[in-house]
């Protein structure tokens, strides 16, 4: 485990300007544009603070332009609707005045209700699946990316139960399960830590739709990025305890790729769930289907 520079809890940390609009910094991390995760959950935390006796159960977001790492992010929150029992707001966030990202978020009154459940997936728990840093470290005298995705500085751990050979990939099921977790303490309230599952649901979500394709990012075969993102928070839960990030993608088309997620706590209760579509265009002479 490194010891990590960047605190997601302080990158989610907005500053209030007015009483829409609230100013992000971006997490020092080594990418050439802001991660779009940090975007969705700052984006998250400024519609937050502005809805009183509801609390989040889904958003839906789109990434229009990639940030830019070297300027601050403004998030202006549009009080679409205030109801009794639900709440929406709109977030645009913007850089040097140009959109590069919007989200709608729906809140709403604690109430019960019927209640069901899919079951969590048949995989091994976290102590018994490696870390993905330390099978990263292994290949990094060979392969320096490796070590830079090992050594990228964020308070998190992920273990793979079905990884990818991110430097030889072979054609796998469309599908992946990762247990996943945030290091560092944070507050207890459900509000911080549904942003901070916003934050980590983008991480390796994008790669589920390559699986079956046989290449990888880390080879420079595909260029991918973001397009859009949709959550629901189903149960309370906490993510600096493991969760098992369940993964999958019905369809990949046009060069982008469709995927779905569900976030299940150690004792099966499923807690949220996620759906993304990334763009994931080959850079390659890549064996392509015939139309």
């Amino acid at each position: 485990m490194t010891n990590p520079s960047v605190s997601i809890f302080n990158t989610l940390d907005l500053e209030q300007l007015d009483g829409n609009l609230f100013r992000g910094q971006n997490a020092p991390l080594p990418m050439p544009r802001v991660f779009g995760g940090q975007v969705l959950g700052q984006a998250l935390i400024a519609a937050i603070r502005t809805v009183e006796g509801k609390h989040p159960h889904s958003l839906h977001a789109y990434f229009l332009r990639g940030g830019s790492m070297q300027k601050p992010i403004i998030f202006h929150v549009e009080n679409t609707r205030d109801g009794r029992s639900f709440s929406t707001r709109r977030v645009v966030a913007k850089q040097g005045g140009k959109a590069i990202f919007n989200m709608a978020a729906s809140f709403q009154i604690p109430e019960s209700g019927l209640e069901h459940q899919m079951e969590m997936p048949d995989v091994p728990p976290p102590e018994q699946v490696k870390c993905d840093r330390v099978t990263r470290l292994a290949l990094s005298d060979q392969y320096p990316g490796m070590k830079f995705m090992a050594d990228i500085p964020w308070p998190l751990e992920t273990r793979s139960c079905e990884p990818l050979n991110e430097t030889n990939p072979q054609k796998l099921a469309p599908k992946q399960n990762t247990w996943i977790r945030i290091t560092e303490e944070l507050p207890d309230d459900q509000d911080t830590h549904k942003a901070a599952l916003a934050f980590v649901s983008d991480i390796g979500f994008m790669g589920t739709s390559i699986r079956p394709h046989g290449v990888s990012f880390m080879n420079g075969d595909i260029n991918g990025a973001s397009l859009d993102h949709a959550m629901w928070f189903h149960r309370s839960f906490r993510v600096n305890e493991w969760l098992l990030y369940q993964q999958d993608s019905p369809s990949s088309s046009h060069a982008t790729g469709f995927n779905r997620g569900n976030f299940f706590n150690q004792k099966g209760q499923l807690v949220a769930s996620t759906a993304q579509e990334g763009l994931i265009r080959p850079t390659k002479n890549l064996e392509m289907p015939s139309s």
